[in-house]
């Protein structure tokens, strides 16, 4: 299998390998401990960790992952001009 087959080159998958660990951390940091009717309320659940900082990390990771299929390859741009 030669690499002209691949859709996406080594930099591409390598951003993409980025974004996906973003996106994995992002959902880590919403986890926490659950809030229960046995224990009362758990006011944690609206922490700043879950509510804002997380959800950034996540959209981050998306916009991260849509560049890294859209980022042009150099080596492509070489085969096509011979």
């Amino acid at each position: 299998m030669s690499r002209k087959n691949f859709a996406l080159s080594k930099t591409n998958l390598i951003i993409c390998g980025i974004a996906v660990l973003l996106i994995i951390a992002g959902f880590l940091l919403m986890t926490g401990a659950p809030s229960s009717f046995d224990n009362g309320f758990e006011p944690d659940i609206f922490s700043t960790r879950r509510v804002k900082v997380a959800p950034v990390i996540v959209l981050s990771g998306f916009i991260l992952m849509i560049v890294g299929i859209l980022y042009p390859s150099k080596e492509r741009k070489d085969d096509e001009h011979e």
